[in-house]
């Protein structure tokens, strides 16, 4: 099973109905239990990311966000996407890609099955968050100067 179909099947599991359409304006959107996936999107991969973060919403945020120009708007979509990247890689995702042995940010990326675009942009959120770097367990996470991993022995 991949990604998309484990967040397919997790969606299914809320009772949320979610369902490929021709969006013109946005990747994906949510609206009380309905999911929208732009159905041209073109990898499984790709859609997964999008419906990892509309689950963010689901989870997070409350009400109409679309207009950004409101900073509480901003905040709510901020913490869903800091959701869905959780839900997709997480520090522990990316601990697990190192004991794994992945080298580089394609080979992280191909090992969670999530686009190197929505890596990148997890790993600028977490720098945001944490900062230079974060310890977790025996391993100490550097998202300064790139994305470096290291364990303690």
């Amino acid at each position: 099973m991949n990604a998309y179909e484990a967040l397919l099947d997790e969606a299914c599991d809320m009772g949320l109905t979610v369902k490929e359409k021709p969006l013109k304006f946005n990747n994906g959107r949510i609206k009380g239990n309905r999911i929208a996936i732009r159905q041209d999107i073109d990898t499984e991969k790709e859609k997964a990311c999008v419906l990892a973060e509309e689950l963010g919403h689901y989870y997070t945020s409350v009400g109409n966000i679309l207009d950004m120009t409101v900073p509480e708007n901003r905040k709510q979509e901020r913490q869903a996407r800091l959701w869905g990247y959780n839900r997709s890689i997480g520090l522990f995702g990316l601990i697990r890609a190192y004991e794994h042995g992945c080298k580089d940010k394609y080979e992280i990326a191909e090992y969670l099955d999530v686009t190197e675009e929505y890596l990148e942009d997890c790993i600028d959120c977490y720098r945001d968050k944490y900062g230079e770097h974060k310890i977790v367990d025996n391993y100490t996470i550097y998202f300064i100067p790139n994305l470096m991993i290291f364990k303690k022995i």
